[in-house]
This record gives C-alpha cells, structure tokens and sequence, in this order.
C-alpha cells in the first residue's frame, strides 16, 4: 500500500451517498497527507480497498476532478494532483446551453462582461511590477501575433489571463478557466471570420496603461470599449 495513505489512514464508508462521501474522504487526505500540485495520488485499487468501495465510484469522483482541472489522470503513470484542495475548497462547475453558437457567444459575454469589468478594475487597484511586466510581455507578444497574423486568439486570451492574475484574487481566473471551453471557442476564429473584434485591438494597449496608471475609471471604460466591439460583431457576423 501507498505510504502515504498508509500514514494518513482512511475508514471503509457506510453505503450512503458513496460518491459524495469518496470525494469528501479523498479532499480530506489530500488536506491531512499535505499534497501539494504535482503529488501522484493513492492508486485506484488502494482508494477500493481502502475506503470500502468498488471501482466505478471511484473512477466517478475522479472523472469530476478532472473537469474541475483538479486531477490530471496520466495513462500508465496514475492520477495527480493539479492545484491546491481542502475541505474549505468551493467547487463551482458551469455549463452552457444554447441554440446556436450566436447565443452561446452573447451568453458567454454578458457573464464575461460583469467579471472583466471588475477584474480590470481590481488589478488597477492591486498590480505589482511583476504583475506590470507580465502584462506587459504578454500585450506584446499580442501585438506581434495580431500585426503579423491580423488576429491574435490565445495570444489575446493569454494578455486577458495575466489581469485576471494581477487581481490576486484567484476566482476571477478560476470562473474564467472553467469557462475554458466555451471561451476557447468564442477565440477560435467564430464564425470563421479571423477578423473578428480586430477592432478592439488598439484598446488593449490603453486598458494596459490605465491598469499600470491604477486608473480603475479608465480600465472600466477601456474594458467595456473592447467588450462592445466583441458584441457588435458577434450580432453582425452572425447574420
């Protein structure tokens, strides 16, 4: 048996709620054993044997990890820890439905709308120099993709992702992230249009400033400017 859930003990669990109960009872060694991102977890078979469950219980709770981005299994290796978890952990899973990927869009939209207004305006209050420089860099590489390439996808998602991170408050990347695929799609040439929202590119570089000047009226309005520009093309590419 592992050694570690070995040293940290786990109890068979009575058969109420089996995959609630797993969960919980594997948050709590994670939280006991001190594991910390990139820590291989116990095997299937020895959370079986420990825990007093079969294999499809376990193979549940681990498939709900994975799309919390918390556990990256690794065929042939196991699974492992992705980012801190403890029992005072909130897991907040999203979805999206819609008829068409025209509303999927807007949908994605007004809620981005609401976080990246505030997000902008909280890194304005709180970016360190590091911070700065990550923004920075990223702005830049930015700039080159979308002269070279006349659009910049990830390379604008990625510039996007480091005020989320000048913030310090890591839900405003966490709601993003598990917003991951919807926003994927909405960067990935929608409508197949790669000109698409090009014309918020110049504000990119204003909203950075006003961020760096810790302008929070200005990053509110740059933010919003770049936002607009999103939804009047999403509405007329969409025709």
């Amino acid at each position: 048996m592992d050694q570690t859930l070995e040293k940290h003990a786990m109890t068979p669990l009575p058969i109420i709620d089996r995959v609630r109960q797993v969960e919980g009872a594997l948050v709590e060694f994670v939280e006991r054993a001190d594991l910390k991102p990139g820590s291989r977890l116990p095997a299937e078979r020895e959370l079986m044997s420990a825990l007093g469950v079969g294999r499809s219980t376990i193979r549940e709770v681990i498939r709900k990890f994975q799309a919390l981005g918390i556990i990256d299994s690794r065929k042939g290796s196991g699974n492992y820890l992705l980012k801190p978890i403890s029992t005072a952990t909130v897991h907040m899973p999203i979805s999206i439905e819609a008829q068409s990927l025209r509303d999927a869009l807007l949908m994605t939209l007004e809620v981005r709308r609401g976080i990246e207004v505030e997000a902008s305006m909280a890194a304005a209050r709180r970016r360190t120099e590091d911070d700065i420089e990550t923004m920075r860099l990223r702005l830049e590489e930015m700039e080159r993709v979308h002269l070279a390439e006349g659009t910049s996808g990830k390379a604008d998602l990625a510039f996007h992702l480091s005020i989320y991170d000048a913030t310090h408050n890591s839900l405003f990347k966490q709601l993003l992230e598990q917003m991951r695929e919807g926003f994927e799609r909405f960067w990935s040439k929608p409508f197949d249009r790669p000109d698409f929202a090009s014309r918020s590119f110049p504000f990119h570089r204003t909203l950075f400033d006003a961020i760096v000047a810790g302008d929070t009226s200005a990053a509110r309005q740059e933010t919003l400017k770049i936002l607009a520009i999103v939804e009047e093309d999403i509405k007329d590419m969409s025709k």
